[in-house]
């Protein structure tokens, strides 16, 4: 696995850009400087971030979100499994 986070990804599972193991491994995301944690999906290369709008949600169930835009930074939280492993041995 790259240590590098994909341009686009959602924590939503009916999303084409949702993928469990790089959610479970944690993503920080800095947007216009300060650190978020309230991100539904985000696009690096467009700028772009979707969060939760309160606790308001749709006619389906879904949380309401709207979308800012703005330079937008991802990061791993945590390691790869095997890259965890890998530095260990070498350490």
């Amino acid at each position: 696995m790259s240590d590098t986070p994909p341009d686009r990804l959602s924590v939503n599972p009916k999303s084409p850009y949702f993928q469990r193991e790089l959610l479970e491994r944690g993503i920080g995301i800095r947007f216009k400087g300060h650190e978020r944690r309230d991100v539904e999906e985000y696009c690096i290369s467009e700028g772009w971030i979707r969060a939760a709008l309160g606790n308001k949600m749709d006619r389906k169930g879904q949380p309401l979100t709207i979308k800012l835009t703005g330079p937008v930074e991802a990061w791993f939280e945590r390691p790869a499994e095997g890259e965890a492993a890998a530095e260990d041995a070498e350490g």
